[in-house]
């Protein structure tokens, strides 16, 4: 068994703030979404805020339309069931009408077991991914790395949206 979680952290800039319109339909989405992973099989933590979730929450502070959400797995695969194979899916697929595109929107990297990431830790995760790449600090689903007690790198989860 491993010592190690794996967190992740997903981004966006948000088309409009949290209170307007055009987001209502994802922001009326959140408590289900966020019940789901909550009892998701591998489910650990995640972030919240004042809400019950992560919209208060700002990564950026010279960008208020930047948003975050991060938590924490067992592992890719309890991670990657949740995000492509549960009502999580139907709701990222319409993520185009609530965010703007960006290359990168999500980082992955493994903490000790009882480790909670704060906001700055998945920030820099972010920026690590963006500037060397999918490396064993930080990686997606698709470039995998093992956690550091394990033999073999996970397999790659091939279900990512575009």
């Amino acid at each position: 068994m491993s010592g190690f979680h794996l967190a992740e952290i997903n981004i966006g800039r948000l088309r409009a703030a949290v209170d307007d319109p055009l987001i209502a339909d994802f922001v009326a989405n959140l408590d289900r979404i966020n019940a789901l992973a909550d009892g998701a099989p591998g489910f650990i933590w995640r972030l919240v805020g004042e809400g019950d979730n992560a919209t208060d929450i700002q990564p950026d502070a010279g960008d208020p339309l930047m948003a975050l959400n991060m938590s924490v797995w067992t592992d890719p695969q309890a991670l990657g069931a949740f995000v492509y194979r549960s009502d999580h899916i139907a709701i990222m697929r319409r993520r185009a009408e609530w965010f703007e595109k960006i290359e990168l929107y999500m980082a992955l990297w493994w903490v000790p077991i009882g480790h909670r990431p704060n906001v700055e830790e998945g920030w820099g995760k972010v920026q690590t991914l963006r500037r060397l790449g999918p490396t064993s600090e930080a990686f997606t689903f698709r470039h995998p790395f093992p956690a550091p007690d394990a033999e073999h790198a996970p397999p790659p989860v091939l279900d990512e949206c575009a």
